[in-house]
């Protein structure tokens, strides 16, 4: 257990024998989201009050809610010493919860006293809760639980006539002649259908926030009996913003009046459209407390830039938490084998290189300055490896000086290009940004077939390894970039060269497939992301030269149709084949290509 939940444990404990809880009550756990439980209001960012205060006794008893922290706290005053206010904490609806939290008393001669900030839901855990402030006054009462509805475009049980279009995301399940169907529309809102069947029958959803392991607050989500042979629920959301839990999956389930009791069909999450369902089925594997993606730290910083591609609002936060929870010095073992030494420096040049792209990325979205300024250290940092006395100059790979290949060749030359291009009357990135161009170009990592092998011999002849899909893109990507610094032309056609390679010589019957995504082939956690760099960089071609289009709307139709499951989960392989790997990495490079399709 660690220190929070023993310390939010030992006063339960304390005070258990001084108070008895309602029936229902059970042992809290600490939650961290945006900061852990029980902290200091005086932090708090926002005061709201969404439920009607309470009268104990003459007393006030008050909810103070701040949505921008995911927190609450209770109060009571006009009271006595003595009296006592506390939260609870329900994960199921509010069926059961944790008691307790925060309890204090109104001490001496003090009329009121309030408790810390406790965390409404639990991203990271994939719980949504429900909170109250209680009180006891000569007699316990409590608020209104807080949040009990989910709302998102539309609230919960709004009206299935308001839907917005119907799409039926897996097959319907039959029951004694029944059909049972889940339905969802373009605003990510589901309901649930029975047909053919008689009076009695019953319909409803389920709702489950951890990729249906389980549903305690979403079980008989608007159960419905039938007064005739149909019957359908209420609209229900399947992402809360103000919770930041954008990844639910709902199933429809149905009792039949006679006959075989109960069948439900699969689970599934809402498709509003491509993108967006692949960037909250991302966003399902972000923990927002450590702010990334475990456990994964360049990966990470391609995912982040990914999803600030993709430009929905609703995950702005996302940029600031990851920088802010991120650019500090970390041990080997937090966030990598090797330790993180500040303005995410390692020794792994490239990686360093990676985030510098994030916050360029990042920068560019928000117009947010420090991000800009962070995008330069890092430049500043991996420029510090460059290296004229081995190959005539080029980055190396890592700090121990082993290799210099194509992606800290490629990161550099469009890191370096794009802060020139991003800071007003710059003239040292420009010349840096002209060596590193003409020395990539010249350096041998492209081949006679204009592709990018993997790196240099230590003789500095092309190494004929892997050509992968990733250092193609960052080959196209840093010259492009390198263009529109520099306006020289033959950058541009040599970008062109590249994709041009690229879209015969790394596809399969059209379609871009990694040498690991061959046969009974896997691909490591770094090669999951590189068709999705690959994608970025392409687009980013395409928006220039109009040329592409086809290419990368045919990535995106493979994807969608052959790689993708009820849950919007999008697989290594993009043609669709098995065996398959999945996981938010291969998410976040197939999101990368539904962005590079819009």
């Amino acid at each position: 257990m660690n220190p929070a939940a023993r310390a939010l444990a030992l006063t339960a404990a304390l005070v258990g024998g001084l108070l008895s809880a309602p029936s229902g009550a059970r042992a809290a756990e600490a939650v961290c989201f945006l900061a852990c439980d029980a902290r200091d209001p005086v932090h708090a960012g926002q005061e709201a009050f969404p439920v009607p205060e309470e009268n104990l006794n003459g007393r006030r008893l008050v909810l103070h809610v701040s949505d921008v922290d995911g927190m609450a706290w209770g109060s009571i005053d006009h009271g006595v010493q003595g009296d006592a206010v506390w939260l609870d904490r329900s994960w199921d609806g509010g069926r059961t919860w944790e008691g307790l939290l925060g309890k204090a008393s109104i001490p001496g001669t003090w009329t009121g006293t309030r408790t810390l900030m406790y965390n409404i839901s639990d991203p990271g855990g994939h719980r949504r809760g429900l909170l109250r402030a209680c009180g006891d006054a000569a007699g316990v009462g409590c608020t209104q639980w807080v949040y009990p509805a989910v709302c998102d475009v539309l609230c919960d049980q709004t009206d299935s006539g308001q839907a917005d279009g119907d799409v039926q995301p897996v097959p319907a399940t039959t029951l004694n002649g029944r059909v049972i169907r889940l339905h969802t529309d373009r605003a990510g809102m589901a309901w649930a259908s029975v047909e053919a069947g008689g009076p009695g029958d019953e319909v409803w959803l389920d709702r489950s926030w951890d990729e249906g392991a389980t549903w305690p607050d979403g079980s008989s989500l608007g159960r419905v009996t039938a007064t005739g042979t149909s019957a359908r629920t209420s609209l229900f959301a399947t992402r809360d913003p103000r919770g930041r839990l954008y990844g639910g999956v709902v199933r429809a389930c149905g009792r039949a009046s006679t006959g075989p009791n109960g069948s439900c069909t699969a689970w599934a999450r809402p498709a509003p459209a491509r993108a967006s369902a692949a960037a909250d089925a991302l966003m399902y594997s972000y923990d927002p407390f450590p702010g990334w993606w475990p456990s994964s730290w360049w990966n990470s910083a391609a995912a982040l830039t990914t999803l600030i591609d993709h430009g929905d609002p609703r995950y702005d936060w996302v940029i600031g938490r990851t920088f802010e929870q991120n650019r500090g010095t970390f041990p080997a073992g937090a966030r990598g084998s090797d330790p993180i030494e500040g303005n995410f420096a390692s020794r792994a040049i490239d990686d360093s290189a990676w985030w510098g792209l994030a916050w360029v990325a990042a920068y560019d979205r928000t117009g947010d300055a420090r991000y800009l300024r962070m995008a330069t250290t890092i430049a500043d940092y991996v420029h510090g490896y460059w290296d004229t006395g081995t190959c005539g100059g080029g980055v190396w790979w890592d700090r121990e000086r082993t290799y210099k290949n194509a992606v800290t060749a490629g990161l550099y030359l469009r890191l370096a290009a794009a802060v020139h291009n991003r800071t007003p009357g710059d003239t040292a990135w420009l010349d840096r940004t002209r060596t590193a161009a003409s020395w990539y170009l010249g350096s041998g990592l492209i081949n006679s077939a204009n592709l990018v092998n993997d790196g240099l011999t230590r003789d500095c002849r092309n190494n004929g390894q892997t050509v992968w899909t990733y250092n193609q893109g960052l080959a196209i990507g840093g010259l492009l970039e390198a263009w529109r610094a520099t306006g020289d032309g033959a950058l541009l056609d040599m970008a062109g060269r590249l994709a041009d390679a690229a879209v015969t010589g790394l596809t399969r019957d059209g379609v871009l497939t990694e040498s690991c995504d061959a046969g009974t082939n896997t691909c490591d956690d770094n090669q999951k992301q590189f068709k999705g760099i690959f994608s970025r960089y392409l687009a980013d071609l395409a928006g220039v030269t109009g040329r592409y289009g086809e290419f990368t709307t045919r990535q995106a139709a493979s994807i969608w149709s052959r790689a993708r499951d009820p849950l919007n989960r999008i697989g290594q392989r993009w043609a669709g084949a098995s065996p398959d790997q999945v996981d938010w990495r291969t998410q976040a490079s197939g999101l990368g290509a539904l962005v590079a399709a819009r």
